[in-house]
């Protein structure tokens, strides 16, 4: 019997990929792959493509295959072109196809389809953190104390809370943190809140006659402190059941402003933060490349060197301005190198100014600073 997908499953789609987005086979593409157990269409996407999120272009225009998240291991695919050239994997070859070498594997037939990508293998790398406005924060219920005097409360003590709560309902702690601050403008486009513990309320409170709410502590992950707030548990983690995958629909740039993992240098699967969110029409599933500034060269009487090792008449000499490529200055030219791609991202969660993506491939460790674009 066919195993159903659960509400979870991350259906990695392109359905209107950009037209930057060609769809080009690699060279060592397989004639025929023979789906095997445990395979998912990522995977056998990325045997065909260098960029398997481009995968609907490759299968689900195919009427042999009416649905691709059905297909089983011991199915054949083949590799063949359409009419106007475009790459096209089949369950059925057709007579006038094009024969590519090597040829696929091999393996017995089984009755469990293959599933897509499920959000339950991305849960390990994700994080509960959320970026609020000051203005957010300050209208939430806070904790006042405890029902011991106690530095640390922890798992199993009463937490009594300013502000009035749904009992029997469960919240999540959260404690402010630092600002996320916008490199170009210097604007603060939020606080970073930690989620800290989670609780379950039990007395509702009445703060108009001064009766503090009273939550019990379930699990807690970080220190709790007098004035963390409170929020259903829910509130701000909710991920779309199905990502679609494709790229922003108008030019959107950005910067990595923070990780979550704090570490200088981060890599595939960890989870970084964009100084672009919903105001800037950022969308969950949205890819974006990251590219890096190449640094600058300053070419002197000495020859070339990069600006930061450059001496100081040269660099004040130089008198840099960003928007040219190169400009001279007597016997000094600096030459401001162009920004290379260093890895790629997708959008999981938007908030209001900022959002949280999980880094999908590196060329290189990326760090905060790198750029983020669409082309």
């Amino acid at each position: 019997m066919i195993k159903q997908l659960s509400a979870a499953v991350l259906a990695l789609a392109a359905a209107f990929p950009s037209l930057a987005d060609v769809l080009t086979v690699k060279e060592n593409a397989p004639e025929q792959y023979v789906v095997e157990k445990g395979d998912t269409l990522w995977d056998i996407s990325a045997i065909y493509l260098d960029k398997p999120w481009l995968w609907p272009e490759l299968w689900q225009m195919n009427p042999q295959i009416d649905n691709p998240h059905l297909i089983y291991p011991g199915d054949t695919l083949y590799l063949v072109y359409d009419a106007q050239g475009r790459p096209r994997l089949v369950m059925e070859r057709p007579e006038n196809y094009q024969k590519l070498t090597p040829h696929g594997r091999k393996t017995m037939k089984s009755d469990s389809a293959i599933p897509t990508i499920s959000l339950e293998l991305l849960r390990p790398f994700l994080t509960y953190e959320q970026a609020l406005s000051e203005e957010q924060i300050a209208a939430q219920p806070y904790v006042l104390g405890a029902n011991e005097n106690v530095k640390r409360p922890t798992k199993g003590h009463i937490l009594y809370v300013k502000g009035d709560l749904e009992r029997n309902r469960n919240y999540a702690i959260y404690h402010k943190d630092d600002p996320y601050i916008d490199p170009q403008t210097e604007e603060v486009l939020g606080y970073e809140v930690k989620l800290v513990a989670t609780a379950r309320a039990f007395r509702s409170g009445d703060f108009d006659n001064g009766v503090p709410a009273s939550v019990f502590v379930n699990d807690v992950k970080r220190e709790i402190n007098a004035g963390d707030f409170l929020l259903p548990v829910s509130e701000g983690q909710s991920l779309p059941a199905f990502f679609k995958m494709r790229r922003p629909d108008k030019e959107i740039d950005g910067e990595i402003i923070a990780s979550t993992n704090e570490l200088r240098e981060f890599s595939k699967m960890d989870i970084v933060v964009l100084n672009r969110g919903l105001i800037d029409e950022v969308k969950a599933g949205h890819m974006f490349d990251i590219r890096r500034q190449s640094p600058t060269v300053v070419d002197g009487d000495d020859g070339p060197s990069y600006k930061e090792d450059a001496s100081t008449y040269e660099k004040v000499a130089s008198n840099i301005e960003e928007s040219f490529n190169f400009e001279e200055d007597g016997d000094n030219t600096t030459w401001h190198m162009p920004k290379e791609k260093v890895g790629e991202l997708m959008v999981l969660k938007v908030q209001d100014r900022v959002s949280y993506a999980i880094v999908t491939k590196t060329l290189r460790p990326i760090r905060v600073g790198d750029v983020v674009s669409v082309n």
